[in-house]
Parts: C-alpha cells; sequence; structure tokens
C-alpha cells in the first residue's frame, strides 16, 4: 500500500476527500481529456480507502464533469465543459419559472459582449454556419419548435465564433434553459401580437453586423435583441 507514506500529513482528511483530490490532481495536472484514469482497484489500493469509496468519489466527479464513466471500461478524463452551471440554471427554472427574468439578465451580459467578439474575431466559415442557422429560422417559421431550435444553434454559433471556448461553453450550458426560455418568450410574443419574423429579422441584424466587422452594430443589435426577448417574457409570465 503507497498511501502509508503520506498519513500522518492526512490523517484528518476523510477517505472520500483522499479520493476526489488524487483524482482532481490527474484531471487537472498531470492527464489529457480523453486519457484513462487509474482503475478503482489501482487507486483503493494507492489511497488506502474501499473500492466503494473509490466508486462514490468517481461518481460525484463525474456529476461535476470532470470525469466519464461507463460500465466495464475505466474512467476517462471529460472535455472541458460547464455541466455544472447547466444544471443550476435548470434547476433554478424548474423551481421559479420567474428566473427566466434572471436568466435574460446572465445573457444580456454575456451575449451583448459575445456579439462584439465574433464581429471582431468571426472566421468565414463561422458567418457562413451562423447564415444557415438564419436560413433554418426561416424555413421553419411556421413551426416554433424547429425554430426554437434553430434559434438556440444561432446563439451557440455566435459564442463558438468569438474564439473564445469559456464563454462557447456557457452558451452551450444554457441551452437546455434556453428551451424553457423560448417556449415562454414566443407565447408572450404572440400575447403581444408579434410575429415570428420580427425575432428572425433581429437575428438577421445581428449577423448582418458581425459579418461586416461592425463590433458597435453587433452590441446594439444584440442589445435590442433581448430587450424584446425581455419584454415577451414578462407578457408571458405576468
Amino acid at each position: 500500500m503507497t498511501y502509508d507514506k503520506d498519513a500522518e500529513g492526512d490523517a484528518d482528511i476523510s477517505p472520500m476527500r483522499r479520493v476526489v483530490e488524487r483524482v482532481e490532481s490527474l484531471v487537472f495536472d498531470e492527464l489529457q481529456p480523453g486519457h484513462e484514469l487509474p482503475s478503482e482497484g489501482a487507486l483503493a489500493q494507492d489511497l488506502g480507502v474501499s473500492r466503494l469509496t473509490v466508486r462514490e468519489g468517481m461518481r460525484q466527479l463525474s456529476a461535476r464533469g470532470l470525469i466519464e464513466v461507463h460500465n466495464g471500461r475505466k474512467p476517462v478524463v471529460a472535455s472541458p465543459n460547464g455541466k455544472g452551471v447547466g444544471d443550476f440554471f435548470r434547476s433554478a427554472i424548474r423551481r421559479d419559472p420567474r428566473s427566466l427574468l434572471d436568466l435574460l439578465e446572465v445573457r444580456q451580459a454575456l451575449e451583448v459582449h459575445i456579439a462584439v467578439l465574433a464581429a471582431r474575431n468571426a472566421s468565414r466559415a463561422s458567418v457562413t454556419s451562423m447564415q444557415l442557422a438564419i436560413d433554418d429560422m426561416r424555413r421553419s417559421i411556421d413551426n416554433h419548435d424547429e425554430f426554437n431550435e434553430a434559434d438556440i444553434h444561432f446563439h451557440e454559433l455566435l459564442a463558438a465564433a468569438t474564439g473564445n471556448q469559456m464563454l462557447s461553453i456557457l452558451i452551450e450550458e444554457l441551452s437546455d434553459s434556453q428551451r424553457t426560455s423560448r417556449i415562454q418568450s414566443q407565447l408572450g410574443h404572440e400575447r403581444l401580437g408579434g410575429k415570428l419574423d420580427e425575432v428572425l429579422e433581429q437575428h438577421a441584424r445581428i449577423l448582418e453586423c458581425v459579418e461586416a466587422r461592425d463590433e458597435a452594430g453587433a452590441a446594439v443589435a444584440m442589445r435590442g435583441h433581448l430587450r424584446s426577448t425581455e419584454k415577451d417574457l414578462r407578457a408571458a409570465l405576468r
């Protein structure tokens, strides 16, 4: 057992904490995404804990999105993701639908700057992909579900166009919550007498500014889009 050499310094650390800290060290400092972690038995022997403790520690780390666990195979290091962020927003909105307005404020803080960065950094391929998403929105204007998916995809592509992986991951992890938001904002939009053509044109204006490298215009277009969304959400939630 190799754990004895560290026992004195770790005497006050729980067995579960030892497992979590050791695997975190492997994930963050030693291995790359996709690399295999030591087996359950090897970790148990190395740390002087039971296999059950290792298994529970792995469950915790998997829930946090740090590792991927598959039956019959060694766990592997997960690619960077925002799983915990997405879970938080999903649970908050399920408990209180009015949290959609809080989510919108988060989007305002993120997506206006995302529009600016996309106007600065977007490649021709990124612009083409966003145009395809808008084309999908136009084709599905009579199918709310498909329109919403194309809408969400546009925002994901816009974030990816910034070249900032953290922003891209954050927007991807907000997608499930965005689906709930889009259902409600569409309801509010209809209550206010609006049509989806208007939403489509808001997205087209954002892309027009991004393609023209108009950072200020992209910020204004995104801010206007999100203010319109706020009006729609308030109409749906009142």
